[in-house]
């Protein structure tokens, strides 16, 4: 610990963010204690603000601050196409990459049996609710690539099959720019069992 009770208090607080480890944490504190105050507290007021401006927007379960969110009433979207995601950060990724156009459902999760996660727990009754609506056309399983989430992608796929939609799950591969020699196995495995003719 260090010899300032408010910085070793700000530290740990720090500390519990994701990814924020012992030096990053000190790094932000010492950085906070420098800047300017109405730089800490525009700060603090978007933090203090958050939780009580931030809403599940009704649709898609995306975070908002109104709801229905601004995805879900853009007219310019594909309205038969509809992209299952994780968490709301992974609606942000896809939305950054500019490459998706049709609306999206949020589950709130991946399935994680070890940690009691399952259907249930997660917001499958909505999107069957929603595919069965009639309006989806074409439903795009972008659950994470990895063990919960490849879980999640089928048995979603299992329960969609019976609606007569058509399904896609994301595809695996290498970064832009990535070199094959940097990269693990199974993702050269997958970008070549997933290659396409040219």
């Amino acid at each position: 610990m260090r010899s300032s009770p408010p910085i070793d208090r700000l530290v740990e607080s720090l500390k519990r963010l994701p990814g924020i480890g012992e030096k990053t944490a000190t790094r932000l504190a010492f950085y906070l204690v420098g800047a300017a105050d109405n730089q800490v507290q525009a700060l603090a007021n978007a933090i203090g603000r958050l939780k009580q401006e931030i809403v599940l927007c009704e649709r898609c379960f995306d975070l908002t601050d109104h709801s229905p969110c601004q995805i879900c009433l853009d007219p310019k979207r594909e309205p038969g196409l509809l992209c299952v995601v994780e968490e709301p950060a992974d609606l942000a990724a896809i939305e950054k990459s500019a490459s998706f156009r049709g609306h999206y459902h949020v589950l709130g999760g991946a399935f994680a049996p070890i940690d009691g996660v399952g259907p249930d727990e997660l917001r499958v009754r909505e999107l069957l609710e929603r595919v069965r609506g009639g309006e989806i056309q074409e439903v795009v399983l972008a659950t994470n690539p990895n063990t919960e989430g490849d879980a999640t992608a089928h048995y979603l796929a299992d329960q969609l099959r019976e609606s007569g939609v058509k399904l896609s799950r994301i595809a695996y591969g290498m970064p832009l720019g990535g070199d094959l020699e940097y990269a693990d196995h199974v993702t050269v495995g997958l970008c070549i069992e997933n290659r396409r003719g040219l």
